[in-house]
């Protein structure tokens, strides 16, 4: 176990290369399953989850390896269609993995898979497209059985535009005979990537980023070699923190478009923005104003993964602001520790009330999830004095080392071994 010891009062003020897309790595790793060669991943992030996904094709028998700064996949001689349930509760994107397993196998025995503690992620949109394409399953003793020896091209109306479900049916119908027609989409960017990175192994996919998917199924897919996009929203934290620090940050290699609701959020109200097209300048002088409202929706709304932040911004603003998260209900267990270092909130079901406060104080936390405990780290940045995250087995999942990145810009921070 480890903890982030963090000295407050720091500006930031530099150059950073944003690391590669937790949430697009996660579901093209799953995709691999479906290549008959080898897959070259560049790019490769270190976070525990994207290891945590290998672990999973090492265990259905792929071959794979770092090599550089590359992740190197070979599933042409899988052995297994199963993910152990200690595999799948360590990480939630062990679901991914299930459409494909499906679709390679016409089989599957998939734990129900863990992740963070955000409240209630049903996988009810996932099952209910996957029985639509003809396959049958059971649920039984934490597992989920899959017969697909019949399964078939299918027009499929998803209830939610679920960013998963949307990703996992994409999969499982990639290697389905006919045309498949996905409506209701998530029109997320990963989820233009992972048809980009599909289409590169010899899928036939169109319309990702609208609500409306088309597969066309082929008889296999081929290796080859892809580069993932960067992560909106390790881009849109470290923003975060230079609007709240001060200071003058350029953050590399994200697409400013993904970020458009929290720049359009920020912008002139907590610091200055300036964009190119792969590059986001943020000056600041520590001093923000209250945003009123942010209300978390599906892209291109605002992301549920940067409303910790955002909140942790609002702690120190002049005036007041009503959060509203209307993706998952158990998305404020980090509002105690805000507290805890002296922010004024309130909190009554998916709602938080924020008035900002002078200053912030240094103190002992720990967060339940991801994005709370990058929530934590941005206050600590700003706070009086030291605070110290107790655990970072949360935000290792998916910040690549973090306290080396806030170090590069002159936060005071620094990791230790407990």
């Amino acid at each position: 176990m480890s903890k982030l010891i963090i000295n407050g009062g720091n500006k930031l003020n530099g150059e950073l290369e944003i690391s590669s897309s937790k949430n697009a790595y996660l579901p093209i790793i799953a995709g691999c399953i479906l290549a008959g060669g080898e897959v070259v991943l560049h790019r490769y992030p270190d976070y525990t989850d994207t290891d945590n996904m290998c672990n999973i094709l090492t265990h259905l028998g792929a071959r794979t390896k770092k090599q550089d700064d590359c992740l190197v996949v070979n599933c042409e001689n899988l052995s297994h269609y199963d993910i152990p349930t200690e595999l799948a509760v360590v990480v939630r994107s062990s679901i991914f993995a299930l459409g494909a397993i499906v679709s390679r196998f016409r089989k599957a025995k998939v734990a129900y898979p863990g992740g963070c503690e955000i409240g209630a992620r049903p996988i009810d949109i996932h099952l209910s497209g996957l029985r639509q394409l003809g396959v049958k399953i059971v649920e039984r003793h934490g597992y989920i059985y899959c017969d697909g020896k019949d399964m078939h091209s299918a027009n499929i109306v998803l209830d939610f535009p679920s960013v998963g479900a949307t990703e996992n049916l994409m999969m499982a119908s990639v290697l389905v005979k006919g045309e498949t027609v996905l409506y209701n989409c998530a029109k997320e960017p990963e989820i233009v990537d992972l048809q980009n990175f599909l289409n590169t192994l010899g899928a036939k996919i169109s319309g990702a980023g609208t609500d409306k998917i088309v597969i066309e199924g082929v008889k296999k897919l081929h290796g080859g070699e892809y580069t993932p996009i960067r992560d909106r929203i390790i881009a849109g934290t470290y923003m975060i923190a230079c609007a709240m620090c001060g200071g003058d940050v350029t953050l590399k290699g994200v697409n400013p478009a993904f970020l458009h609701s929290l720049i359009s959020k920020i912008d002139r109200y907590a610091c200055q923005i300036t964009c190119d097209y792969d590059k986001i300048r943020v000056q600041s002088s520590g001093k923000s104003v209250a945003l009123g409202k942010v209300e978390t929706a599906v892209y291109p709304g605002f992301p549920t993964d940067l409303q910790a932040q955002i909140l942790a911004l609002q702690t120190i603003s002049s005036g007041s602001c009503m959060i509203v998260e209307n993706l998952f209900e158990s998305r404020f267990k980090h509002v105690p520790e805000l507290i805890k270092m002296g922010a004024s909130i309130h909190v009554k079901d998916r709602i938080a009330l924020v008035k900002g406060v002078d200053k912030l104080f240094g103190a002992d936390v720990m967060a339940t999830d991801l994005r709370g405990s990058a929530s934590l780290v941005l206050a600590g940045l700003v706070a009086e004095g030291y605070t110290t995250l107790s655990s970072t087995k949360y935000i290792d999942r998916g910040y690549e080392h973090i306290e080396r990145e806030l170090s590069l810009l002159g936060g005071d921070i620094k990791r230790v071994e407990d």
